[in-house]
């Protein structure tokens, strides 16, 4: 397939505007104090957009438009709401080419990895979500011959979402189709690196709801984020746990018996673990007698894989998202080598050339090293993956839990027993057996970064006598 156009070219299927103000009210307003800011895209580096600086007087004003519309909206019905969020998903499944081609302009990730995966499942979760608040029902005790308990669910009213930038549609929905679908009004606060693509979105959807159920403030650094949270006119969402570090992913000996579909498959996996624009980073742990092997296989496979241009559907590999990132992950692979860890493959800043010299890449990179070593246990937002070697099921599994990996991590044995017991003594909050980053549909399985519906909800007793 051809390379998508870039927005605002040609033949592109979609365009940004020249300035986003903030969006209260239903509609756009300038900021307060006159202040914009430039949006660059990491692809080739340069502004594409300036958007609103948000300040203090900009979050009062859109908390008052959401106080405004929370009453209203929190009464209706959940059929109501329920029908506006599906219309939502039909309008971002109708449209989602262009979100995608949006999102990787600003965002810098494969537009692969858009349309095949964050898109479709920001589709899905406000379907989800559109049933479970349909399904959603009361309850009812009989506290004695003449009391009745009734515990009805309701919203909280007003909440403010900080949403960050390495899936700012998909973790705006994530946040977005739970509140909306409990009754709330939502302050939202994207990352200042991917401000612009939420308004995309919301120039998409607006007309399907009512003025300041949704508003938009833009930030530049914490500021306009720290302000919303401290706001005492927003209500506290209890956080879902979230526990940060890495993914780590074990690939037992008996993986390398044969060179068939299932040691591919592995190999495959190594790299599809690794290097994605949202990943903090990857340790690997091989076994000892096939460490020296996979590595080399997965040197190549890694040499393999496609880094250019994000609008193309062919590249795996994209760009990080500012220059300041890949400073960082040049700093984390300079502090390896400092720790004594060896540079396999990779490790240096990427010059892809022509449009793209002014972008922000990183070579994908292999690191050899001891697990005590910090550039194995601490995460970088980078296309980089640590690889240290294990003797035993023991071994491995102390090693594991002994490195932050709450985010995730992954297993890999012909032994399914061996695999299953591995994966039940991990300590992380997802573990993948013998697959890469598969990702169940919404609400089936648990989603790390999923904000339950009753987290936007509380629950009234109304204690009834007769």
């Amino acid at each position: 397939m051809a390379r998508y156009a870039a927005p605002g070219a040609q033949g592109s299927v979609v365009s940004y505007r020249d300035r986003y103000d903030h969006f209260i009210g239903g509609e756009y307003v300038p900021p307060a104090r006159g202040g914009y800011f430039a949006d660059r895209t990491p692809v080739t580096g340069e502004v594409f957009t300036e958007v609103a600086r948000g300040t203090a007087e900009d979050v009062d004003r859109a908390l008052d438009a959401a106080h405004g519309a929370a009453r209203r909206w929190g009464r209706t019905t959940p059929a109501e709401r329920a029908t506006v969020l599906t219309e939502i998903a039909d309008r971002v499944e109708d449209h989602l080419e262009a979100l995608a081609v949006a999102e990787t302009w600003e965002n810098g990730k494969p537009i692969r990895e858009a349309l095949a995966a964050d898109l479709p499942r920001a589709v899905d979760h406000f379907r989800y979500f559109a049933s479970v608040i349909r399904a959603q029902e009361g309850r009812i005790s009989q506290l004695g011959e003449d009391l009745v308990a009734h515990h009805v669910p309701e919203p909280l009213g007003v909440v403010g979402q900080v949403i960050p930038w390495n899936h700012p549609l998909l973790m705006a929905t994530w946040k977005l189709a739970p509140a909306l679908a409990a009754g709330n009004a939502v302050v939202l606060k994207p990352a200042e690196q991917t401000p612009a693509s939420i308004h995309v979105l919301m120039g998409l959807i607006a007309d399907l709801l009512p003025p300041g159920v949704v508003n938009v403030v833009n930030g530049f650094g914490a500021e306009a984020g720290m302000l919303l949270a401290a706001s005492h006119r927003a209500a506290r969402v209890p956080a879902a746990p979230k526990p940060g570090g890495k993914s780590a992913v074990l690939f037992f000996a008996d993986v390398a018996q044969r060179r068939d579909a299932f040691y591919d498959k592995a190999l495959e996996g190594f790299t599809a673990f690794t290097f994605g624009q949202g990943e903090g980073s990857t340790c690997a742990l091989l076994q000892s007698p096939v460490h020296d092997e996979f590595l080399a296989d997965a040197v190549q496979r890694t040499k393999e894989v496609r880094q250019g241009h994000p609008l193309d559907p062919e590249t795996v590999i994209g760009a990080r998202i500012s220059r300041e990132q890949v400073d960082q992950v040049l700093a984390h692979l300079e502090m390896g080598r400092r720790e004594g860890a060896r540079v396999v493959c990779g490790g240096e800043r990427a010059d892809l050339g022509g449009e793209l010299s002014g972008g922000y890449y990183v070579t994908p990179t292999i690191l050899e090293c001891d697990h005590e070593m910090r550039v194995f246990r601490e995460e970088v937002f980078g296309p980089v993956v640590s690889v240290t070697r294990f003797d035993d099921f023991a071994n491995a599994v102390k090693t594991v839990n002994d490195t932050p990996c709450g985010v995730g991590a992954g297993v890999w044995s012909r032994d399914g027993g061996l695999a299953y017991r591995a994966g039940r003594e991990i300590q992380a909050s997802r573990v993948w057996v013998n697959n890469h980053h598969a990702h169940p549909r919404s609400g089936i399985g648990r989603e790390d970064h999923r904000v339950a519906l009753d987290r936007y909800q509380r629950t009234k007793d109304l204690l009834v006598g007769f």
